[in-house]
């Protein structure tokens, strides 16, 4: 049993040129500021793309949580103020017209016991906007993305960035990992498909 998108929620829209801050590309995140959820090596990756590799690309990250001041912080530290948008804590059409806009979506999730087992909504969500993806390659995000992902080594911030450069150079595949991943999503991982197997999961636990 899964978690999955419902897709008559979610709508996808027009891309949005005002976040990309009139930069090349756009990096997209959804999800929450917390620890765990390894934004810091993200931004580290980030920082890498533009100033050691010298690309023009505005990071957009949608969410808000109990990291985000901290956050904030560490990009204006790292010289990536301009570079970076944090919406905060946003409205669904926010975070559809993110998601829309963005060239690459990420998942910086840290490698552990429990991200390694763990779905996790927002992978699906990028999914569901035919967004090519770049995470670190734990269990359960493999198996939900497959094809629609590369995989970076766990917790490797240079991986990371090569990763997500080598799809902002490659629009093609990024276009052909977006379609792959909605297919996906439309054949086997939206909600329409998990709503059985968590009936049951309570008919068993009611019954036990």
């Amino acid at each position: 049993m899964r978690s999955g998108p419902d897709l008559d929620r979610l709508h996808v829209m027009e891309p949005d040129p005002k976040w990309r801050n009139g930069r090349a590309h756009m990096i997209g995140y959804v999800g929450v500021m917390g620890d765990q959820e390894g934004i810091d090596l993200l931004l580290e990756a980030a920082r890498e793309i533009v100033f050691d590799r010298g690309r023009d690309v505005q990071v957009v990250l949608v969410g808000g949580g109990p990291a985000l001041e901290g956050l904030r912080a560490m990009a204006a530290d790292l010289g990536l103020g301009d570079h970076v948008t944090f919406t905060g804590r946003a409205p669904d059409e926010v975070l559809f017209s993110v998601l829309s806009s963005a060239d690459v979506c990420v998942n910086p999730d840290r490698v552990n016991p429990m991200n390694d087992k763990s779905t996790m909504n927002k992978i699906l969500e990028y999914m569901a906007f035919s967004k090519p993806i770049v995470q670190f390659d734990v269990t359960e995000g493999r198996y939900s993305a497959q094809d629609a992902s590369l995989y970076a080594a766990p917790n490797d911030t240079t991986d990371m960035a090569g990763k997500i450069v080598e799809l902002l150079d490659d629009p093609d595949r990024r276009a052909a990992m977006g379609r792959t991943g909605r297919q996906r999503v439309e054949a086997e991982l939206s909600w329409d498909y998990q709503v059985d197997p968590l009936i049951a999961a309570y008919r068993r636990a009611r019954d036990a």
